[in-house]
């Protein structure tokens, strides 16, 4: 795969991407749930995107209502715990469903796990064809398999349906750091990292399984704040933001 260019302008570098949010990016500040008016927001900016052509998937995290590991550390089984996050990235995939949609933006919900009440099973070709039609597609409950995160989730989709870039939108920081910058005022950022960076420095970007994955693929990962209006325009259209990962960057 090329390596990321930079690109001023309103012209898309990408024509398909997956975006990964975290789920504490549609929760009220410092509550768990969702916070209505940060989805219409993201909706707005997505929306922005796709009338661009681009072709977008989403994963999104479950973060602002459970988080397994979380409950497996008090005890709890963890493939159970497990079970319990998909399910609530299903809630997520579909309260960012209804805002999308709200906003004017069709968009389809495949579900790991089926449960066709409420969102089409995820069948790759399927997904495929929605985003050649022009429809946002989220993917719902993870891999469907207990201990995998969204984060591998995400490296999997992406591969799967052949997008170009892996957005990474943190809800916290503006980039990689090689502290955290929410405790240490002097760390420093990284404008761009390789896949063995962030592995053998153990960085906070993904998990190593999906640093791994997108290692294996030559996929790339723009990590970049989420809300700062705009971010997501930018990293779409190749401008200089928050942290490139790819094989050939020098740290």
């Amino acid at each position: 795969m090329d390596e990321v260019e930079s690109v001023v302008g309103d012209k898309p570098r990408f024509s398909r991407v997956l975006l990964k949010l975290s789920g504490e990016a549609l929760a009220p500040e410092n509550r768990s749930g969702l916070d209505l008016d940060a989805l219409a927001t993201i909706a707005l900016e997505i929306k922005e995107i796709s009338a661009l052509g681009v072709q977008l998937a989403i994963v999104i995290g479950a973060g602002n209502f459970i988080r397994g590991s979380d409950y497996e550390a008090r005890g709890m089984d963890r493939s159970t715990a497990d079970q319990m996050g998909m399910l609530a990235t299903v809630i997520n995939a579909l309260a960012m469903q209804n805002a999308l949609e709200h906003a004017g933006v069709t968009t389809r919900v495949l579900s790991a796990i089926e449960m066709q009440a409420m969102c089409e099973p995820y069948i790759r070709r399927r997904a495929v064809r929605h985003l050649e039609k022009g429809r946002v597609v989220i993917f719902a409950a993870g891999t469907g398999n207990p201990y995998f995160t969204t984060d591998t989730a995400a490296s999997l989709r992406a591969l799967e349906i052949g997008a170009e870039v892996i957005l990474k939108a943190s809800h916290h920081v503006d980039g990689v750091y090689d502290r955290d910058p929410m405790k240490e005022p002097n760390a420093r950022r990284f404008d761009r990292l390789t896949y063995l960076d962030v592995l053998q420095k153990n960085l906070k970007v993904m998990d190593s399984t999906a640093i791994s994955m997108c290692m294996d693929n030559q996929l790339p990962i723009i990590v970049f704040n989420l809300r700062k209006p705009g971010n997501i325009r930018r990293a779409v259209t190749g401008q200089a933001i928050g942290t490139l990962v790819e094989g050939n960057a020098a740290s």
